[in-house]
C-alpha cells in the first residue's frame, strides 16, 4: 500500500458559536492542510497521483477559505467553522476529484489538529 501527503496552508478568521470562552470571539489562525492519499496501483510510470495534480486540487480548495471569515461562507452558515468540520468539508470537496483520498488533517496551531477520514471501504 502507497500513501501520499500534500500539504498547504491558508490564513482565516473565525468564531465558535455557541462555546464558552475566548474563542466564541473573531480570532484568527494560520491553518495548515494535509491531506493523504492511499493506493496499491501505481501507473504507469510509477506513480499513484502525480503531486501537482494533488497540489492544485488542495490548493484550489483552500483558495476558498484564504484570507475570509469562515463565518460568512455558505459552508459554514448553520455549523461551526471548527477545525473537525473545516476537515471534513475539506475531504467532501476533494473526495471526488481524488479518489484515492484516504484522510484530511487540519492545523489550527503547531499542537492541535483534527482528521477526518474515509469510513471502511465496503467489499
Amino acid at each position: 500500500m502507497y500513501e501520499l501527503m500534500a500539504e498547504e496552508t491558508f490564513d482565516a478568521a473565525h468564531a465558535l458559536r455557541g462555546y464558552k470562552g475566548s474563542c466564541e470571539n473573531l480570532h484568527g489562525h494560520t491553518w495548515r492542510v494535509q491531506i493523504f492519499l492511499k493506493g496499491e496501483e501505481l501507473n504507469n510510470i510509477g506513480l499513484l497521483v502525480d503531486f501537482r495534480e494533488i497540489k492544485n486540487k488542495l490548493k484550489a480548495v483552500v483558495d476558498e477559505f484564504d484570507h475570509k471569515n469562515l463565518n460568512d461562507l455558505k459552508d459554514f452558515k448553520v455549523i461551526n467553522p471548527s477545525s473537525e468540520n473545516i476537515a471534513r468539508i475539506i475531504f467532501e470537496k476533494l473526495k471526488t476529484s481524488l479518489i484515492q483520498l484516504e484522510k484530511v488533517t487540519v492545523w489550527e496551531s503547531a499542537t492541535t489538529c483534527a482528521s477526518y477520514q474515509r469510513g471502511p471501504r465496503l467489499s
